[in-house]
C-alpha cells in the first residue's frame, strides 16, 4: 500500500469533511507519520494536499464528464481518490498515469468495496490532459473563468465589479501559482551578508526580495528544522505582509499598537524595525493565538512586545491617545492568499463580506480613538475586494474630519501605490494580494 498517497487522502478527507484549515491539518498529520516518510514524500503530500485543494472546482467538473453518479452520492473517501488521481494525471507530468491509476484503484479497495475500485478505474482509465483543455473553450466568460482557474463563481463576480475581464482572468490564475518561500531576516541577531553567507554553507540558493530585509529561498524543504531557523535568525513571511508592517515607518522608543497581531509575523518585524526599543501592545482575540505571537518574539530575541487578550472592536477608555502609531491588519476574507491557503476558497460565501466589512470598520473606528496627534496609522487586509478596502477607508474619512490620508514613499513599490495613496497588491509569481492605506491624525 501506498503509504504517502493514503497520508494525503487523509488529510484531504479531514480538511473535506471537518471544514479544517489545509496547513494545521497537513503539519499535524506529517508530524504523525514523520518516522515514515522522508523529505521527499513530504513534499509529494503537500503537492498532492494543496492540489487538490486548490483545483477541486476544476477536478469536479471532470469528474462530472464522466460520473453517471452525481457527487454529492459518491463516497467522499472515493470522491477524494479520484480528485487525487485526476489531479496527478493532468497536472503533474512527472508521475506515470498507469501509476496514478493503479494506486488510486488500491487505495478505493481499501476504503470503499470492489465496486468502488472498479467505478475509480473505470473512471481514471478515461482522463487525459485535454479534459481540462477544453474548459478553455467554454464561451460565458465568468463559467470559464470559473472552471479553469477553479474559483468559485460569486467570487469571479465580485472581481468583476472592479476590474475587466482580462485583469479578472489573471488574478484567478494568479492564485493557484505555487507559493514562493520568503524570509526576513532578524537585524537583532544576524545581518544580510551573514545570513547569506549561512543560507550558501548549507547549500541553499536565494534571490534578493524587493524590500531590503528579504529573500526569496529555492526549493527548500523543512525550513523550520534548520538550525539557523530555531536560533531566529530569520523568519518565514510573504514580503507583502512585511511590507504592512514596514510601511508604518516605526522608531526606536516609540509606543505602538498592534491591534489584530496573531501569529505575530508583522508584531516582531515592528520589533525588528524599533531595534528591540520602545513598547509595542499586540491584541488578540484568543489566549492560543496570543501564545503564537509570544513564541515568534522569544525565538527572535524580542523583549519590548506586550501580549494581551483583548477585542479590538470594544472601546477602552485607558488606551485613549496612548499610541504613537496603530497597526490595524484586521480580519478580512482572505481572497488574496489564496495560494497559500487555498481552502478559504471554498469556506468562504458572499455573505461573509458584509459581516466583515462591519467588524473592519469597527476596528478602525474604535483604534483610531487610541492614536495620539500626528500619530500614523496603517489599515491593512489580504483582500483583493474593494468593499473591505477603499470603500471602508473612504467611510472613515467622511465621517472623521480629523484624519488624513498619507501617501506611502517606499521605493521599488511606488508602480502599486494609487492616487489616493493606497497599495493595492494583487497575487502573483512574487507576492500575496493585500491592500495597504497610511492614516494621520491632525
Amino acid at each position: 500500500m501506498d503509504v504517502v498517497r493514503e497520508v494525503a487522502l487523509k488529510i484531504i478527507y479531514k480538511i473535506d469533511k471537518e471544514k479544517a484549515y489545509s496547513n494545521i491539518v497537513l503539519d499535524e498529520t506529517i508530524k504523525e507519520y514523520r518516522n515514515k516518510l522522508d523529505d521527499r514524500d513530504i513534499g509529494f503530500i503537500s503537492e498532492l494536499v494543496y492540489g487538490v485543494i486548490t483545483w477541486k472546482l476544476t477536478l469536479d467538473e471532470i469528474i462530472k464528464k464522466y460520473s453517471k453518479i452525481k457527487l454529492k452520492k459518491i463516497s467522499p473517501w472515493i470522491l477524494n481518490i479520484i480528485r487525487m488521481g485526476i489531479y496527478q494525471i493532468v497536472f503533474l507530468d512527472k508521475v506515470p498515469k498507469s501509476a496514478a491509476v493503479n494506486e488510486s484503484v488500491n487505495l478505493a479497495k481499501r476504503y470503499g468495496h470492489k465496486s468502488s475500485s472498479n467505478f475509480v478505474n473505470a473512471i481514471l482509465r478515461k482522463i487525459e490532459k485535454k479534459d481540462y483543455e477544453e474548459l478553455f473553450s467554454i464561451e460565458d466568460n465568468i463559467e470559464r473563468i470559473s472552471k479553469t482557474t477553479a474559483m468559485p463563481i460569486w467570487i469571479v463576480e465580485e472581481l468583476l465589479k472592479q476590474k475587466d475581464i482580462k485583469k479578472v482572468e489573471k488574478i484567478c490564475k494568479n492564485s493557484n501559482i505555487k507559493p514562493r518561500v520568503t524570509i526576513r531576516i532578524n537585524k537583532l541577531k544576524t545581518n544580510k551578508e551573514e545570513l547569506e553567507k549561512l543560507l550558501e554553507e548549507r547549500n541553499i540558493t536565494y534571490q534578493e526580495g524587493k524590500l531590503e530585509d528579504f529573500l526569496i529561498l529555492d526549493k527548500i524543504k523543512g525550513i523550520e528544522n534548520l538550525d539557523i531557523f530555531q536560533k531566529g535568525y530569520f523568519t518565514i513571511q510573504d514580503e507583502g505582509a512585511g511590507l504592512i508592517a514596514f510601511a508604518l515607518e516605526v522608531k526606536p522608543n516609540e509606543t505602538v499598537l498592534d491591534a489584530c497581531s496573531s501569529p505575530g509575523g508583522k508584531t516582531t518585524y515592528l520589533a525588528e524595525i524599533m531595534q528591540n526599543k520602545g513598547e509595542i501592545y499586540a491584541w488578540d482575540l484568543h489566549e492560543h493565538r496570543i501564545r503564537l505571537v509570544e513564541e515568534n518574539a522569544k525565538r527572535l530575541g524580542i523583549s519590548i512586545i506586550h501580549t494581551k487578550c483583548q477585542d479590538a472592536t470594544l472601546y477602552k477608555e485607558e488606551y485613549k491617545e496612548k499610541f504613537d502609531k496603530i497597526l490595524l491588519d484586521v480580519p478580512c476574507s482572505g481572497s488574496g492568499v489564496l495560494k497559500r491557503k487555498p481552502d478559504i476558497k471554498w469556506k468562504r460565501k458572499k455573505e461573509d463580506i458584509q459581516e466583515l466589512v462591519q467588524t473592519q470598520k469597527t476596528i478602525l473606528e474604535t483604534c483610531s480613538k487610541y492614536l495620539k496627534e500626528k500619530g500614523e496609522l496603517i489599515y491593512a487586509t489580504c483582500s483583493i475586494f474593494d468593499e473591505e478596502n477603499q470603500k471602508v477607508i473612504e467611510e472613515f474619512l467622511q465621517k472623521n474630519s480629523n484624519f488624513k490620508q498619507v501617501k506611502m514613499n517606499i521605493q521599488k513599490y511606488e508602480n502599486y501605490i494609487d492616487e489616493k495613496g493606497n497599495i493595492q497588491l494583487y497575487q502573483g509569481i512574487e507576492n500575496d494580494g493585500f491592500f495597504i492605506s497610511k492614516l494621520c491624525k491632525k
